[in-house]
């Protein structure tokens, strides 16, 4: 491999915004925003809105979708029961 031209991967941490969940991982992603881990060291922190600790599939938690379906949508239109 080419020498200098490949992204510098290091430890960062992850916020989960949705559920404030943090975990820490290795990655090439970059931050200006940094944050203290529990084993006292200072990692780059990177906001991200979903995780495993708030999608659906590993929760086993659907969103309940406010607007309705297409009958649900017809029927209100409508007027109809």
């Amino acid at each position: 491999m080419k020498k200098e031209i490949h992204p510098q991967y290091k430890k960062v941490v992850f916020l989960d915004t949705s559920s404030d969940f943090k975990f820490l991982s290795g990655s090439t992603k970059s931050s200006d925003e940094t944050i203290e881990w529990e084993d006292g060291n200072t990692y780059p922190l990177i906001k991200v809105e979903i995780s495993s600790d708030s999608h659906p599939f590993y929760t086993g938690k659907q969103k309940a979708d406010k607007v309705g379906g297409r009958v649900d949508r017809f029927k209100k239109k409508y007027n109809m029961k």
